[in-house]
């Protein structure tokens, strides 16, 4: 049997439509799984479905808890389990100082990056103890541990999403379920596009590696924590930061 194997199981990969998510989504389908490819852009999620042996689009609006329920009802009912859960989708938010920053600027990135993973777990948890097995990765980001200026909102809930992960994977660390975080430095992925140059230099800047991750690089993390191996790591943030982040 490979090390990693997924055979028989269901994997629910939201933001699955491109980047760090289609990655993943294509890694877990070739360790056997079958792949929910959730994601807001319903004809994106269809597309990449397409090239993903193993799976299937799902609609889903993260930061609504009704469209989750609905998303992982149908999921369910198309597999009849839900073995791995990958909170992935997120969104860098606006690009400024905090004093430029409105209401809305913040409920969208607190919904998005933050209640969606929220939203999330609460629909898997019931799915997976009544199966007495699953795992949770949320990739969170080393924004979350050092902050980046002008990013104080991205920032801020992937943070959050650490302490979540954290705090959760203790909560459920008897019952075969294991909840970690990866916390990737910039990847080179469509989100850049919502950053100036000048702030993908300063990030960049700062990794040792001198370049950015890959988003196949963060699949390969994330896989060994959504299998049945990651038996006795739970509660963790792993980094994937080209050296960045070394605590």
């Amino acid at each position: 049997m490979p090390f990693f194997d997924l055979t028989g199981q269901t994997a629910i990969v939201t933001g699955a439509a491109g980047g760090i998510g289609e990655a993943i989504a294509r890694r877990l389908s070739q360790a056997g799984a079958t792949v929910a490819i959730a994601d807001l852009d319903a004809a994106a999620a269809a597309t990449t479905s397409q090239s993903i042996p193993n799976s299937f689009p799902i609609e889903v609006d993260i930061s609504n808890s009704a469209s989750v329920k609905t998303a992982f009802d149908a999921v369910f009912a198309r597999t009849g389990r839900v073995d791995v859960l990958v909170n992935n989708a997120g969104i860098a938010g606006k690009a400024a100082p905090i004093t430029e920053q409105s209401d809305e600027d913040w409920q969208r990135i607190i919904g998005v990056n933050l209640v969606g993973v929220v939203n999330c777990c609460r629909e898997a948890l019931p799915h997976m103890r009544a199966n007495k097995y699953g795992r949770i990765v949320n990739i969170a980001s080393i924004a979350g541990k050092e902050g980046n200026p002008n990013m104080t909102g991205y920032s801020a809930t992937k943070a959050a999403v650490i302490g979540l992960t954290k705090s959760l994977g203790k909560e459920v660390a008897t019952e075969n379920i294991c909840v970690n975080a990866v916390a990737p430095a910039v990847v080179q992925t469509k989100i850049l596009d919502q950053l100036t140059p000048q702030q993908i230099t300063y990030m960049t800047d700062k990794i040792p590696m001198r370049r950015t991750g890959k988003p196949e690089e963060i699949a390969a993390v994330v896989h060994f924590l959504a299998s049945p191996d990651c038996s006795f790591v739970t509660a963790q943030c792993y980094d994937a930061s080209g050296g960045r982040a070394t605590y």
